[in-house]
């Protein structure tokens, strides 16, 4: 599925549920959302293995969606939706002793590589959360499990400055040149996972009656990557903040 079917999707799926929430009681809320995601697809603690992070990208991750949310015992109450997020990032790092598989002149080579990694991953996924809320002034505070299904996914990248021992850190040594346009590749965009869970909590502020800004913080409880994947021997979980605005329209 290409990113514009994705769009298209749930543009037509927040529509639908626009037009619904034309009818719904008046005790339930409706809020459209768009935001911004900053993040990274990351080990939880830096290993050994990585050394330094040289340079981080931002990348074009907009989130837009729809929720409905209600107050049901005082100021407490549940929020769910729908969300369209791109969870993308690009970094360079320097890494020592680090387990890859890469391709080199159409020669597959894996072991342990030492120099420096430039890795491109990007996510389109549907999410739907639910969560707790908590509503106090102008403040509602939400916090709760969500599920994504991840329909466009890729994780691919090249090495530069550096070399493969071969099997192990005793292998032999292939050496890895400057950066330019031959340089060793790899893409483990197969081995990623459709389906991920995780905890979202965040805040949104109301400025006016219907205007408010928010932000977010998701963490997956899954990995990235599938359980049968072990080329990267650290479990890389989506970390994400997201900023954004919110317009009530019901």
């Amino acid at each position: 599925m290409n990113k514009k079917k994705i769009f298209t999707l749930a543009l037509s799926l927040t529509t639908a549920m626009a037009s619904w929430g034309i009818s719904i009681p008046d005790s339930l809320n409706y809020s459209f959302r768009m935001g911004y995601n900053i993040g990274g697809t990351a080990p939880v603690g830096m290993p050994e293995t990585i050394r330094s992070l040289n340079s981080y990208d931002l990348q074009p991750n907009v989130t837009i969606g729809l929720d409905v949310w209600k107050d049901l015992w005082g100021q407490w109450g549940m929020m769910t939706g729908i969300r369209l997020e791109n969870k993308g990032m690009k970094i360079d790092a320097t890494v020592k002793n680090y387990h890859m598989e890469m391709v080199q002149g159409g020669e597959k080579l894996e072991g342990m590589y030492t120099g420096r990694l430039v890795t491109d991953c990007n996510q389109w996924m549907i999410t739907v959360p639910v969560m707790a809320t908590f509503h106090t002034g102008r403040f509602l505070i939400k916090c709760g499990p969500y599920v994504s299904y991840v329909a466009d996914k890729s994780f691919k990248g090249h090495v530069y400055d550096g070399y493969l021992r071969v099997d192990d850190p005793t292998g032999n040594k292939v050496e890895m040149g400057p950066e330019g346009d031959n340089n060793p590749t790899y893409d483990f965009s197969g081995d990623m996972r459709h389906w991920h869970v995780g905890i979202l909590a965040g805040a949104d502020y109301h400025i006016g009656q219907r205007l408010g800004v928010y932000i977010d913080l998701s963490w997956g409880l899954n990995g990235a990557f599938k359980s049968s994947f072990k080329t990267i021997e650290q479990t890389l979980y989506p970390i994400y903040g997201t900023i954004g605005l919110t317009y009530k329209l019901k």
